[in-house]
């Protein structure tokens, strides 16, 4: 079976080095550019414990690809998608794809592109790039996949094939509800951990920062019961708290972007909760993280 993951960031990285050693056939394919290249690269891990583990990786440019047959794995940045999706239509709509990205809506070029196969994955796993190919890799817990369209049969399969000892997944019916759950996590972190450019433990470290984080989940909570989704801010609250646990001294990713001058996924987190609020008449109710995520818009631009 090959695996290819579009998007060479360290997520994408870290999963290429897992499954090449569970034994799969995969390839690490670079969105951002395409200048038709395949190459090997060498790949280290930073594992807890100061475990280090590395894998030679095949990398390669979405042009030297004439057909993707196997699975897909999209972990490249979401802004990326609606071109992304375009650029695939003819290598692999059939192709089932899974993608391992923040935010809402993020599947909705793919949708409209009428990919059959689409599933997606809330990840619960961290990573943060030390160096060129060196990654620091840390796993929160399992990360629920699920699917898009009814219509696609193969979810349990897949689970299977990608799942991996140290880069676990699991098998949802329900994945809208985490999706928002995460969502909000991440609207959390996105935001306040690159605006104070301080790492994911602060939450447990300064209640006044988590403080801040509770009055962001309340408002997002709000909007998400207006559409349906029914949360809880307490669990919210309690994953943040337990992913700024287990991922203390991890630099969010859109800390990391801001900083190598790169575009981040605010559009898809905070900004796009506050669309869905002002769609619903409820933009009054959300003020905290619409600034929020209007600052973190703002910095990335100052940083380009």
């Amino acid at each position: 079976m090959n695996i290819y993951i579009i998007g060479a960031g360290a997520i994408g990285k870290a999963l290429a080095v897992f499954l090449k050693r569970k034994g799969c056939k995969v390839q690490l394919v670079r969105g951002s550019m395409d200048d038709g290249s395949i190459r090997y690269e060498q790949i280290e891990l930073n594992l807890e414990e100061d475990r280090v583990i590395s894998e030679n990786i095949k990398v390669s440019t979405l042009s030297a690809i004439p057909k993707m047959e196997g699975i897909v794995l999209l972990t490249n940045k979401s802004f990326g998608n609606q071109g992304l999706s375009e650029k695939l239509r003819h290598k692999t709509r059939k192709t089932p794809v899974i993608l391992l990205q923040n935010g809402l809506g993020v599947e909705r070029p793919f949708i409209e592109s009428g990919f059959d196969q689409l599933y997606r994955c809330v990840l619960f796993a961290t990573a943060q790039t030390l160096s060129g190919n060196q990654v620091r890799y840390r796993s929160v817990s399992a990360s629920p996949i699920g699917r898009v369209r009814e219509k696609t049969p193969l979810l349990r399969t897949l689970v299977a094939q990608v799942d991996s000892p140290l880069f676990r997944f699991s098998e949802v019916e329900n994945i809208e509800q985490i999706v928002w759950k995460k969502t909000m996590a991440n609207c959390v972190f996105n935001s306040i951990c690159p605006l104070l450019e301080v790492d994911n433990g602060i939450f447990r470290r300064n209640s006044e920062v988590f403080a801040l984080a509770r009055e962001v989940i309340a408002e997002c909570v709000v909007i998400s019961q207006a559409k349906g989704i029914d949360l809880d801010a307490k669990d919210i609250e309690e994953q943040v708290l337990a992913i700024s646990k287990l991922s203390d001294g991890q630099f969010i990713s859109t800390l990391q972007d801001i900083q190598n001058h790169k575009e981040t996924e605010i559009e898809t987190l905070n900004l796009e909760i506050h669309r869905i609020a002002q769609e619903l008449g409820m933009e009054a109710q959300i003020k905290n993280t619409k600034l929020l995520g209007e600052l973190i818009k703002a910095k990335s631009k100052l940083n380009q």
